[in-house]
């Protein structure tokens, strides 16, 4: 679906990354390697839908496990007045191929390390661990390994995400240990999800042509963060698009034309109830039949 001639970093991270990892994740990597390397057009089409279908299968099983996941979490604080600083969830019917990207939703709503596990074989459980700034993941599990030998099985990563695998009668164990190397090197402030802005933006740099700057700056990722603005606009409508997708038409206080604001399967976190809003957003291009406008990506969002 992306236009070969306008192709940016975002498209292949976005787009042609996940529906790789898909074929992976549910059924067997060597797909979305021969996509690649198929030299017929036909036959590439063929399976880039297949793996297409298999990535919607993929966000549609996500989706299940982490509202799943989310509930288990109200459940949690409402018990104990507050969440763990290290999170361990599990279910015993969750996806292994899946629990990477439940664990990175997780913490990107709860703002601190996540390792979501799920069954493997014989008794077993395999977790998949996302991090925050601060603490180096694959050295906690390290730290957790040496101070209480036999609980883990087996273990590896880097500083942001790592793998591990333990016996199901561990779990609560290694949870109230995760808990404690966590709390060594995270303290509260270390868990309110700091975003950095780049500043607001006037009415008259709302434009594509900023937002073409911006994508022909590129390519940005880790260590080179696209910019991030924020700003405070009146909420002139807003609906859900797909049961997971927040739409917003917006207007910046200063004036200017109509935005149009995207929140990506945030509509059950972002409730909108109030005529103004805070964003923190980036530019973005859309199109859409030919057509080519602005589009601000809403990442985080507070009614005001």
């Amino acid at each position: 679906g992306r236009n070969p001639a306008r192709l940016a970093a975002a498209d292949i991270a976005f787009a042609l990354g996940p529906r790789l990892n898909a074929a992976g994740r549910l059924e067997d990597m060597s797909l979305g390697i021969e996509c690649l390397l198929c030299e017929d057009p036909a036959e590439a089409l063929a399976m880039a839908a297949r793996l297409d279908e298999l990535n919607r299968e993929r966000r549609d099983i996500e989706a299940q496990m982490q509202s799943q996941a989310l509930a288990a979490l109200e459940r949690l604080e409402l018990k104990a007045g507050e969440l763990p600083y290290g999170l361990c969830l599990y279910d015993e019917d969750w996806h292994q191929g899946v629990i990477g990207i439940l664990a990175a939703r997780v913490r990107e709503r709860t703002h601190r390390p996540v390792i979501a596990f799920a069954p493997d074989r014989d008794g077993q459980l395999k977790g998949s661990a996302r991090s925050v700034p601060g603490l180096h993941i694959r050295d906690a599990l390290d730290a957790v390994a040496a101070r209480h030998p036999g609980l883990i099985r087996k273990f590896g990563g880097h500083a942001m995400a790592a793998g591990l695998s333990l016996a199901l009668e561990h779990l609560a164990a290694f949870g109230r240990a995760f808990d404690e190397e966590v709390r060594r090197h995270l303290g509260e402030d270390d868990l309110c999800g700091r975003l950095y802005s780049d500043g607001e933006l006037a009415p008259e740099e709302l434009t594509l042509a900023t937002a073409e700057l911006l994508r022909d700056a590129g390519p940005w990722g880790q260590g080179f963060p696209e910019p991030l603005f924020d700003g405070v606009f009146q909420v002139l409508d807003s609906r859900v698009l797909g049961d997971r997708h927040l739409k917003l038409s917006l207007r910046h206080p200063a004036g200017g034309a109509g935005l149009t604001a995207i929140a990506f399967n945030r509509a059950e976190e972002y409730r909108i109830d109030s005529q103004w809003v805070r964003i923190a957003y980036r530019l973005d291009i859309n199109e859409w039949r030919g057509e080519r406008s602005l589009q601000l990506l809403v990442e985080y969002l507070e009614p005001l």
